[in-house]
C-alpha cells in the first residue's frame, strides 16, 4: 500500500476517508491507524453506547501513540456537515466549545480519521450537560499497588453497591486499574455527585483499610495503596469510555467486564487484537447499562452524616 494512500470506508450511511491507514499507531504489534479503525467498527454497539449524545473530547496522536498527543475539545473546521456536536461551557475561564457528541457509529471513525485513540466522553449528556447521569468509580492502583488488591477492592466497592441498590458495570480501564459505572438519575450537578462519590470512596476505605486510600494529594498517599478516585465525576474531569483505545505501545482497550471476571482478567491482554473476539462471542456487557437509573439520596445522606464537602 503506497503511503500517501487513502481507503474508504461504508460505516451505515456515511462513506468515511481514512488517509495513510498504514501508518502504524502502536509499534508492539505494528497495528495500523486502519487496524484501529476496524477495531472500533468490530466494536461498534459497544462504543456508541458509551459515547452517545456525550459531550467527547478526543485524545489524538497525529503521527501514532509514540509521538505527540493532542488533546482536543473543540470539532475543527472543515467537519463533514453531518457531525453532531454539543456546546459545553468552561465558567472559569468564561469559554466554550462545540465537543463532538458521538450518535451514530460514522462519528467515531471520522475521529480516528482526525488521529483519535482515545475517547473520553463526560458523564453528562447534551440534554443537560450540568446533570450527570453517570457515577464514575475509579480504582487507580499507586505505583508500588499489585493488582491482586485492585481486584479485592473491586469485590469491596461491588458489595456496597448491592448494598445500596445500585447496579454496578465494571471495566478494565486500559492501564492498572478498573473503573465501576452506575447509572444515576440526572437529577443533581456536578458539586453533588462528586460528594456523593466521595461518601463512597470512604466506606470502601472503612471496609478495606489496609488496602485503600482516599487521601487527595498524591505526595501523601501510600505508594502500596488503592486511591478510589472519586475526583473524576467533577465537572470537566473524564476518564476513557467503555471500548476505548489506551494510547499505549500494546493498543490496549478498556474493556467491560462481568463481576465474575474481576478475579480472573488480565487487563494488559485486552487489546485492539483480542477485544474484538471477544466482542463477537459476548456482545456488549454494559448492553444493560440503561436500562436502571440509581438515586443518590443515601450517598448524600452519607456525606453529610461524614461532614464531607
Amino acid at each position: 500500500m503506497a503511503k500517501d494512500s487513502a481507503v474508504e470506508l461504508e460505516v451505515g450511511d456515511r462513506t468515511v476517508r481514512i488517509s495513510n491507514p498504514d501508518r502504524v499507531y502502536f509499534p508492539a504489534r505494528g497495528e495500523t491507524k486502519l487496524d484501529l479503525a476496524n477495531y472500533y467498527l468490530s466494536v461498534g454497539d459497544g462504543i456508541v453506547r458509551a459515547l452517545r449524545e456525550r459531550p467527547c473530547m478526543l485524545h489524538r496522536y497525529p503521527s501514532g501513540v509514540t509521538g505527540e498527543k493532542v488533546h482536543q475539545k473543540r470539532i475543527p473546521h472543515g467537519a463533514p456537515p453531518w457531525l453532531e456536536t454539543v456546546r459545553v461551557e468552561f465558567p472559569r475561564y468564561n469559554r466554550h466549545a462545540y465537543e463532538l457528541c458521538v450518535t451514530e457509529l460514522a462519528s467515531v471513525i471520522w475521529a480516528v480519521q482526525m488521529s483519535t485513540v482515545e475517547f473520553h466522553p463526560w458523564n453528562s449528556r447534551r440534554a443537560d450537560t450540568e446533570k450527570p447521569d453517570e457515577w464514575r468509580i475509579d480504582l487507580d492502583p499507586m505505583p508500588q499497588c499489585p493488582f491482586d488488591r485492585v481486584r479485592r477492592v473491586a469485590h469491596v466497592a461491588h458489595e456496597v453497591l448491592d448494598e445500596l441498590g445500585a447496579e454496578g458495570w465494571p471495566k478494565t480501564s486500559g492501564g492498572h486499574g478498573l473503573h465501576i459505572y452506575v447509572r444515576i438519575e440526572p437529577r443533581w450537578g456536578f458539586t453533588e455527585v462528586r460528594r456523593a462519590a466521595l461518601a463512597f470512596a470512604r466506606e470502601v476505605e472503612r471496609r478495606a483499610p489496609g488496602d485503600v486510600t482516599t487521601t487527595w494529594w498524591r505526595k501523601d498517599r501510600d505508594p502500596e495503596l488503592l486511591f478510589v478516585d472519586y475526583n473524576q465525576n467533577a465537572r470537566d474531569h473524564t476518564i476513557a469510555s467503555a471500548y476505548s483505545v489506551r494510547g499505549g505501545p500494546e493498543a490496549t482497550v478498556s474493556t467491560p467486564i462481568t463481576w465474575a471476571e474481576v478475579d480472573d482478567v488480565e487487563p494488559r491482554e485486552c487489546t485492539i487484537a483480542t477485544v474484538p473476539g471477544r466482542f463477537a462471542e459476548f456482545g456488549d456487557l454494559h448492553a444493560g447499562i440503561d436500562d436502571t437509573a440509581f438515586s443518590l439520596d443515601t450517598l448524600l445522606e452519607w456525606a453529610e452524616r461524614d461532614g464531607l464537602e
